[in-house]
C-alpha cells in the first residue's frame, strides 16, 4: 500500500478533527452533524454528508479509519484522487438513502398501527419529540416494532461505515484474490468470499434484529453503501470506465 494517498489522507484528517470536536462539544456536535430522521427537529440537509465524519467512540473511528487506509489506498492509487472522492461520497450518500428509507418504513409502520388502534398522530409526535414513549404502545406494537419505531425517530446515524462498505466492495471486485482476515477468525479468506460474507452478516442482522457485531449498528446503511458501491463498479466495468483515472 505504501504511503497514504492524498484523498485518503484528507479524509483521515477530517474524520479525526470531527472526532476531536465531538469529544470537546459532545451532544452539540451530534445534534448538528449526525444524520437524523427527516421528521426529527434536529434534521438538517447537510447531515447526509457530515454524518460520514461523525463517530460514536474511539474503536468506531479506529476500525473505520483503518479500513479506509487499508482498502482505500490501493483504489486511489489506481483511480486517482478525484475518482476516489466521487466513489467514496457516492457510496456514503447511497448508504444514507437506504438507511433513511428503511427508517421511513419502520416509522410509518409503527405510526400506522398506533393510529389504527386509536392513538392520535399529534399525541404520538408530542411524546416522541420529548424523547419518550407511552407504555400503552407496547400493548399494540411488538417489542421489535416498537424499538424500530422509536429508534428510527430518536437515533441518529453516524460514521463512515456506509462509504467504507462501498470501498470494500470495490476492493473485492478489483482485487478478488487478495487474502483478508477477521480479527476473531484469523484465517485467510479471499476478498471475493470475505466481503460477501461480511455483507451477508449485516443483511442477516438488519432483517432479524440479531446483531452479531454489537448493538447500535446501522446495518442497512452498510448494505446501502455496499449496494451503491457494487452498482458503480458494475457500471464502470461494463463501460470499460474502471481503468480511467481522475487526477
Amino acid at each position: 500500500m505504501g504511503r497514504v494517498t492524498d484523498a485518503v489522507k484528507h479524509l483521515l484528517i477530517i474524520n479525526v478533527l470531527f472526532f476531536i470536536a465531538t469529544q470537546l462539544l459532545g451532544q452539540q456536535m451530534y445534534d448538528l452533524f449526525s444524520l437524523w430522521f427527516p421528521k426529527n427537529e434536529h434534521f438538517q440537509l447537510w447531515q447526509v454528508v457530515t454524518h460520514m465524519f461523525m463517530h460514536g467512540g474511539f474503536m468506531h473511528i479506529l476500525f473505520n479509519m483503518y479500513a479506509l487506509w487499508a482498502f482505500g489506498t490501493p483504489l486511489e492509487q489506481i483511480w486517482g484522487k478525484n475518482k476516489f472522492f466521487f466513489f467514496y461520497f457516492s457510496a456514503g450518500l447511497g448508504a444514507a438513502l437506504i438507511h433513511t428509507l428503511v427508517n421511513y418504513y419502520y416509522f410509518n409502520s409503527g405510526m400506522d398501527t398506533l393510529m389504527a388502534s386509536g392513538f392520535s398522530e399529534a399525541d404520538i409526535m408530542s411524546v416522541i419529540r420529548e424523547g419518550k414513549y407511552d407504555t400503552a404502545w407496547s400493548s399494540v406494537l411488538s417489542e421489535g416494532t416498537l424499538q424500530n419505531f422509536l429508534g428510527a425517530y430518536m437515533t441518529p446515524a453516524v460514521g463512515a461505515s456506509g462509504a467504507i462498505y462501498g470501498v470494500l466492495v470495490a476492493f473485492g471486485m478489483m482485487f478478488p484474490n487478495a487474502e483478508l482476515m477477521l480479527i476473531f477468525l484469523p484465517i485467510p479468506i479471499k476478498a471475493k468470499y470475505f466481503i460477501p460474507i461480511i455483507i451477508g452478516l449485516d443483511l442477516f442482522s438488519g432483517v432479524t434484529g440479531y446483531s452479531i457485531f454489537g448493538q447500535g449498528i446501522a446495518h442497512f446503511a452498510h448494505i446501502g453503501g455496499a449496494l451503491f458501491g457494487f452498482i458503480m463498479m458494475w457500471y464502470w466495468k461494463k463501460n470499460q470506465f474502471n481503468g480511467n483515472r481522475w487526477n
